[in-house]
């Protein structure tokens, strides 16, 4: 199927209310293009380290929108032109020139599956999409079957393969293993592969909970997901607990601000792993020793080189001691032990 894709040019001041007429004439899934620069606490909801280079805000927005291309186009731009006049009288709606493109209706959710094929990480893990076939492993293979969905953890990211590799290092048989973030549940099924004998992952996205799970079931390894944070729900708890202990649980979970929920998780856990961001990590070091036993380590990963030594510092100002320090092109990972 096809559809028109209508760009319409405005001032930065007026994207609230043409979006809001736009949504009043039926157009739904509006997309704005301006170069206004994110706000502090914006840039801490969206839990990125590169920040976009955007050129100056000159005051300009463009506001993109789709309609069927059996919609009478023309009848449409004379509707919202009217409705942009409208406006002018409370906001300047800026040139309001409308470009009209076609674009076809492709699954943009599942293109980048194309992309991900099968590989290893070492001699003896290999990552494998559900829906690729593998043609060839040898008889020593951990192969370990993902489809991340829309949750983040392919394994192929370096940050991700710093992760595995340090598991494979520091996980022994019978560990009690806490995946802080968990995303696609790659690292929590792999520690359990690794013969840890209690998984637990949270994450703060319902849909990697879900996906967690699903990819846990998909490797033969038993898994429950909780939509409820440890310790709302009684018969929840029981059944994730329970489910770890045979193979791997999911909780939703913010564990930087819900201190009651951290309790819940438990604090004898042998290794804990977590491959944020390094925005994310800074914080958690205040609070990963609380999960863990004397001697147990804690590894991070997904640091970019410009914050490696500012998450060292809060690593080692949380009275950690750092173990191993390793790195794949721009990104760091710690292994840190608790005193």
């Amino acid at each position: 199927m096809k559809w028109k894709k209508l760009a319409l040019e405005t001032t930065t001041e007026a994207v609230d209310l043409v979006s809001d007429m736009l949504n009043e004439l039926g157009i739904d899934g509006i997309e704005i293009e301006d170069n206004v620069q994110l706000s502090e606490e914006d840039q801490k909801k969206m839990f990125i380290d590169i920040l976009p280079e955007l050129p100056p805000d000159e005051g300009k927005a463009i506001v993109n929108f789709y309609l069927d291309e059996e919609d009478d186009i023309e009848a449409k731009i004379v509707e919202i032109t009217a409705g942009l006049e409208e406006l002018d009288t409370f906001v300047d709606t800026g040139s309001k020139v409308i470009t009209v493109s076609e674009t076809e209706d492709t699954d943009w959710i599942n293109n980048w599956k194309a992309f991900f094929k099968p590989f290893r990480v070492d001699d003896t893990i290999v990552i494998k999409p559900t829906w690729e076939t593998l043609k060839e492993t040898r008889e020593q293979d951990m192969v370990i079957e993902i489809d991340p969905g829309t949750a983040f953890g392919t394994g192929s990211h370096e940050t991700t393969k710093l992760c595995i590799l340090n598991l494979k290092k520091y996980v022994k048989a019978g560990d009690k293993v806490l995946d802080l973030g968990c995303g696609s549940g790659i690292l929590s099924i792999i520690a359990r592969k690794l013969g840890a004998s209690f998984v637990l992952g949270t994450d703060i996205d319902e849909n990697a909970v879900n996906v967690s799970g699903e990819n846990a079931c998909q490797n033969d390894i038993s898994a429950a997901t909780a939509l409820t944070m440890p310790g709302e729900d009684a018969e929840n708890d029981s059944i994730v607990f329970e489910m770890a202990q045979k193979g791997c649980g999911y909780y939703l979970s913010n564990v930087l601000t819900e201190a009651e929920s951290r309790k819940k998780l438990g604090d004898d856990y042998d290794v804990v792993v977590a491959n944020i961001l390094a925005d994310v990590i800074i914080p958690l070091a205040e609070i990963a020793g609380e999960f863990m036993k004397p001697g147990a380590v804690f590894i991070s990963s997904g640091i970019i080189n410009t914050k490696a030594e500012a998450v060292k510092e809060a690593l080692l100002a949380n009275k950690f001691e750092i173990v191993e320090t390793t790195q794949m092109g721009d990104w760091f990972s710690y292994v840190a032990k608790k005193n």
